[in-house]
Parts: C-alpha cells; structure tokens; sequence
C-alpha cells in the first residue's frame, strides 16, 4: 500500500535497508546511543511521507468501511494513509509517524516538529520520539488485540501488498482461514501463502484492483 503511495519500502533492491543496518538507525539502542543518525533517519522518513498522500486503494477501502463493507484495516505500515483516507476502524502493528512523543512527559507532537529547529526536545527538555516501533519494543498490545477479534471475526481477509514474511503480521491471515474466512491476496510477487488463498492476483497495481472490485459493487 505505501510503496503504491511513492514511498520506499525496506527490503527491495531500493528499499530502506540496502546498504544500512537497521538496528544502527531504527532501534531502542540507536536512539539511546546513536541518536544523531536515529534523528536524520526519521526526519528523512517524514519528510518522505509529507511529500505523499493516499491512493486509490485507501480510499476504496475507507469508502467499504462507510458502507459497511469492511470491518477492520490490520496495517504494518506506519505513515497513517489509511485515516488520511478516511478509515477509522485501523489497527496499526507498528505504530504511526504521524505522531511523535515525549520518553519524558509522554506529550504528543505532530510529526512535523521533527523537522523544526531543536524540533528533537519536547517543552519539558525531554527528547521526542517517533510514534513507530522501534527494533527492541513489543508491539502494541491494544492493537494487536483489536487485530486478532477482526481476524477471528472475518468472512472474507484480504491481503494487500505484503510479502507475507514478517511475524506476527503473516499469521493473522493463517488465522483468518483457520477460523472459515475466505482468503484472497493480492501483491506484486508471490507469497508463502498464496497456496492457501482462494483467490491470489499478482502483477496488478492494488488501486487498479481495488477500484475495478468498486465498479462490480456499485460505486
């Protein structure tokens, strides 16, 4: 969904990660212990989201919502497109860069403080983090929750755009089968599981997809 979106992703061949080592940028230890490189990667990361905005396939999906058609958005992404769009029902695994907070007060910033002057120190001196999970941190509790009821719910789980790789994000579509639901993914490239999906569609991008199942119900 982000990349579809003009953002970067982390594994490709041009992704985030080529050449750099996360845990040197994007971990509890780099922000403790390497803070000047943790600061100039998220800065660059929001300034990348400022430049982007929701596609197609957002709004698709916010549209079902309104409609009652989709229940619950479960993301690993981090760049709040799905809100942006209009989603409200989003459970986000990894957190959210739209927001950034104080390790000392807890006070919340918009994301673009980070880009500011001394944009890195909250009005009580402490430090201001993003609002993502960093390598090191369980994810949140709260949404991991809210993302196993919509899973255990679902008669029908569609992936959109995820390699399907990463725990525990690839479980909950295991889960989502286990429990009934149909299955259907839809990325660029195959997937672990797309043997166990009753529909897979590849080579397609997820707006042009999305928007032609609209035209089939309707809109």
């Amino acid at each position: 969904m982000s990349t579809e979106s003009g953002l970067l992703d982390f594994r490709s061949q041009s992704g985030l990660w080529r050449g750099k080592d996360p845990m040197q940028l994007a971990s509890t230890r780099a922000m403790m212990e390497n803070r000047e490189a943790f600061v100039e990667f998220y800065q660059m990361r929001i300034q990348g989201l400022l430049s982007c905005k929701p596609h197609a396939g957002h709004e698709c999906l916010a549209e079902w919502e309104r409609r009652g058609l989709v229940h619950g958005v479960i993301t690993q992404n981090v760049d709040g497109f799905h809100q942006a769009a209009g989603s409200l029902a989003v459970a986000e695994l990894h957190g959210s860069l739209a927001k950034i907070r104080c390790l000392a007060c807890g006070t919340e910033y918009a994301n673009t403080r980070y880009l500011e002057d001394k944009g890195t120190i909250c009005t009580c001196g402490g430090f201001l983090r993003p609002g993502v999970v960093l390598f090191g941190e369980s994810l949140p509790q709260s949404q991991v929750d809210q993302a196993i009821s919509w899973t255990e719910q679902a008669d029908l789980f569609i992936v959109l755009g995820s390699s399907l790789t990463v725990s525990p994000a690839n479980w909950f579509p295991q889960h989502a089968k286990e429990k009934g639901a149909k299955l259907v993914i839809v990325n660029q490239e195959p997937t672990p599981l797309d043997a166990w999906a009753d529909e897979v569609i590849q080579n397609e991008r997820i707006g042009n997809v999305l928007q032609r199942v609209g035209q089939s119900l309707g809109e």
